[in-house]
């Protein structure tokens, strides 16, 4: 026996002894129905899945550590989270040595020609998925694709309180979005829309899709793949929308960038999960699932809308990339949010 394949079968009866994996991450059916069933199946280790907002995350590992606890081995975050609180407060440890299955390690797997990792010493966070990101969602039932050819049709009149967005007041999809929409169109734009358009907003994520499909904001903006997709099945004429003629496209890293809490309960569960999840088998089971374009060579992308894959030769705004979401998105950010909380009063 090699003894690279020595050590990993330690670490796998060591992860084993420990019981579980703690994972921490974002309300996620994909995770919970689909890729946490499969991997304790595979490894016979049970996942602790702790799911919540952004903000409440952020908080909770706040006030856990300064108390001196460490609950969490593994984090599947957004961009902003994962850079500006895990990284920029020092919650992690280096991922990349971790990784040390070959199929994971081998420069051939992956389209950017070895692991991604995005953070500024390339050995922390590791981006997974770049998929062509969706502008909008509508449930053509009630507007006709060819009604929102741009964004600035958004505007119209009849669109006043039908359209449904997350807060934009508040770290997450709404407010990226609505930074994107600064960006690109300007300070009026982002008020008539944000403001004058009365859109409507919950903290219930799935409310969205709900409201998407039964047509009472059939127009909505930070709707999720994984919470349409069953709706699209079960007959409903929702549509997602990638492109704006005023609007260029981008592409992105979610669902999740992944990194390792450093003084990790698990250790060795933590580096099992995090290869297996990283391996073509772990990756096209959450791919399917979520419906994302993944950074590997060897995933299966038959099943995706053509429209998720990027495009050889087309140049994309990268929302996760990783100085824009430190500086320019939050600089940004806080343009908008001085804009609609100054309008809002």
């Amino acid at each position: 026996m090699r003894a690279q394949e020595k050590d990993w079968n330690q670490t796998l009866a060591a992860a084993v002894k420990e019981g579980k994996v703690v994972v921490i991450g974002s309300p996620d059916p994909v995770m919970r129905n689909e890729l946490i069933p499969k991997f304790t199946a595979r490894h016979g280790i049970a996942v602790e899945f702790l799911a919540g907002r952004s903000s409440e995350i952020a908080a909770r590992l706040r006030t856990e550590r300064s108390a001196g606890m460490y609950s969490a081995d593994v984090f599947l975050s957004g961009p902003d989270t994962t850079a500006t609180v895990l990284y920029a407060e020092k919650m992690i440890d280096p991922l990349k040595p971790l990784l040390v299955v070959p199929e994971v390690t081998e420069a051939s797997k992956w389209k950017k020609g070895k692991p991604w990792f995005v953070d500024p010493e390339e050995r922390f966070v590791l981006r997974l998925f770049s998929s062509v990101a969706s502008l909008l969602y509508l449930n053509t039932e009630f507007v006709k694709p060819a009604e929102i050819r741009a964004a600035q049709d958004l505007l119209n009149p009849k669109w006043k309180g039908r359209i449904s967005t997350e807060d934009p007041t508040t770290t997450g999809a709404g407010a990226n979005l609505a930074s994107r929409f600064y960006n690109t169109l300007g300070t009026e734009f982002v008020k008539k829309l944000y403001i004058d358009q009365r859109p409507v907003s919950t903290r219930e994520r799935r409310q969205f899709s709900d409201w998407l499909a039964r047509g009472t904001q059939p127009i909505c903006l930070n709707c999720r793949e994984d919470d349409v997709r069953p709706l699209v099945k079960e007959g409903f004429k929702l549509q997602e929308i990638f492109e704006l003629s005023d609007v260029s496209p981008s592409v992105n890293g979610s669902p999740w960038l992944m990194s390792v809490a450093n003084r990790a309960p698990h250790p060795n569960a933590a580096k099992v999960f995090v290869n297996w999840l990283a391996s073509k088998e772990g990756l096209e089971i959450y791919a399917r699932g979520y419906g994302s374009a993944t950074l590997r060579t060897d995933v299966d992308e038959s099943f995706l809308s053509a429209n998720n894959v990027p495009r050889a030769g087309v140049k994309y705004f990268d929302d996760t990339e990783w100085q824009w979401v430190v500086t320019g998105r939050k600089e940004t950010r806080d343009k908008v949010w001085k804009l609609l909380k100054s309008r809002a009063k």
